[in-house]
């Protein structure tokens, strides 16, 4: 069993009036996110917010999760909506799961 972690800075949209910060209704931003090493099957993934910065003039509204995970890599999709103002975003994550064993020959 093996485990790969790291952090990824999604965007950071006050500084130049991004979308995320500046838009309002659905919006998504999506990242690839590549294992150091692949993994034997498919590994656990998981992801959290690990820094956010938000306007406190309307509500927080966010979603993130890992989507279409593969043995070499995954997505990361944030998601927000309405009138949330979301000026930057960093992501932690997670991968557990089996790692190839060298002594087993695919014969």
């Amino acid at each position: 069993m093996g485990v790969d972690q790291g952090e990824i800075v999604l965007f950071s949209d006050f500084e130049h009036d991004g979308e995320m910060w500046t838009g309002e209704g659905p919006r998504m931003i999506r990242a690839l996110v590549e294992f150091s090493t692949s993994f034997a099957s498919v590994p656990v993934v998981k992801v959290d917010l690990s820094m956010w910065d938000m306007s406190n003039a309307a509500n927080m509204r966010v979603d993130v999760a890992a989507e279409s995970v593969t043995t070499d890599s995954f997505a990361v999709v944030f998601r927000t909506w309405g009138d949330s103002k979301v000026a930057r975003v960093r992501v932690g994550w997670l991968a557990f799961g089996e790692l190839p064993d060298d002594e087993l020959w695919d014969v």
